[in-house]
């Protein structure tokens, strides 16, 4: 009797313990939370940021920016967490790996070791918030995102990968799947999003239960160009359908985040894009189920961007003053740990052991502390 009773024990504090590594994460949703975000694709960039977003009762908007593999500069991206918790930004990283070097007219695919390197290389920094954002790569559906060819089965098991690792380091890893490009039609190269999202469950099912939230491009397609109310699988209304059609996969009802998005100035005048973003926060965005809305782009400097730029020449454009002057809310994210003076720092519980040639880590091995634990009360020592 006295023996079952320590077995139950030792299952119960296991499965505890355990549950508590998996629920690492904060459900976004759960607390007040600002919405409202913006693109960038410099670190310097965050005071201009803060100002659009936090503005009007907002308070720890989100802003979605790339890394690029070869820029794992300490210094830099410390700073960038650094000046984020001053000016209260939630950071967004999302993984790149840089122009191939045989064709520069496409992204080089990455691989598990730029995976693996990211995740280290993120899980030393410092971070303002508990949730630790990462979204895994860019508009993977099109070929010249991945190295001249899509591949849904190859982007699926990367991703599923990136789960792995990234939770390996810190269960504060919030992991996202890439935004696909919703303009983006079949071919011998390329993928329809929502064709791509069904072959990756086929390569690898569950492979969207695995991860922690939808990241959406959610363009007002076709031409950048159609207004607010228009609400198709193309559109800024895109996020419904792709949370839909995984939703329909998994079972899993994932949070979104539509990091990309917006109006181009080419088509639509700058001061009728600023009433577009009005209306969209007010209904199609007003989601329960939307976390953040990053429109793309704060400062695009020269074409082909500066369509989108919400800062032309250094002067704010029409649809900036119109995005600022929307009401927000004031966000609580839950904020890593302050300590005698030291930096805010996250504290995982624990990590797992991680085996590098694995594809998939199963080994949840007990820490030395743990088990000389158990083996006190089974009275082995």
């Amino acid at each position: 009797m006295k023996k079952l009773l320590i077995f139950l024990f030792i299952f119960f504090a296991f499965q505890f313990i355990f549950a508590q590594k998996v629920l690492a994460i904060e459900n976004p949703a759960s607390l007040p939370n600002n919405k409202f975000g913006i693109h960038i694709l410099f670190t310097g960039e965050l005071e201009d940021a803060a100002k659009l977003i936090n503005s009007n009762g907002g308070d720890w908007g989100y802003v979605t920016i790339p890394i690029q593999s070869g820029e794992k500069d300490l210094e830099k991206w410390q700073k960038f967490m650094d000046d984020a918790r001053n000016l209260h930004i939630i950071p967004i990283i999302r993984l790149a790996s840089e122009g191939d070097f045989f064709n520069t007219r496409v992204w080089r695919k990455p691989n598990i070791y730029d995976i693996l390197d990211f995740a280290n290389f993120l899980n030393s920094l410092d971070w303002p918030t508990k949730n630790r954002y990462v979204i895994v790569f860019n508009e993977t559906n099109r070929a010249d995102e991945w190295g001249g060819k899509s591949n849904p089965s190859e982007y699926a098991q990367i991703l599923s990968y990136a789960v792995t690792v990234f939770k390996s380091k810190s269960h504060d890893f919030f992991i996202i799947s890439a935004g696909l490009d919703n303009a983006a039609e079949n071919s011998n190269d390329s993928y329809n999003q929502y064709d791509y999202l069904r072959q990756m469950n086929s390569a690898v099912p569950g492979i969207f239960y695995q991860i922690d939230g939808i990241g959406s491009h959610s363009y007002p397609n076709p031409g950048f160009s159609q207004p607010p109310n228009v609400l198709t699988a193309k559109s800024i209304s895109s996020f419904k359908f792709e949370k839909n059609l995984i939703q329909s996969l998994s079972s899993k009802d994932l949070p979104v985040f539509i990091t990309e998005t917006g109006w181009s100035h080419q088509k639509i005048k700058k001061e009728l894009i600023g009433e577009y973003y009005k209306t969209a926060f007010s209904s199609v965005w007003n989601d329960a189920s939307v976390v953040a809305v990053t429109p793309f782009l704060l400062k695009a400097g020269t074409d082909p961007f500066l369509q989108f730029s919400f800062i032309e020449n250094d002067s704010s454009t029409p649809q900036y003053t119109a995005f600022q002057n929307i009401k927000k809310e004031e966000g609580r994210p839950g904020l890593t740990e302050k300590v005698l003076g030291e930096k805010m720092k996250s504290r995982p519980l624990e990590t797992l052991s991680f085996n590098v040639e694995s594809d998939v880590a199963n080994d949840f091995s007990m820490s030395i502390p743990l088990k000389n634990f158990f083996k006190l009360l089974l009275g082995l020592r």
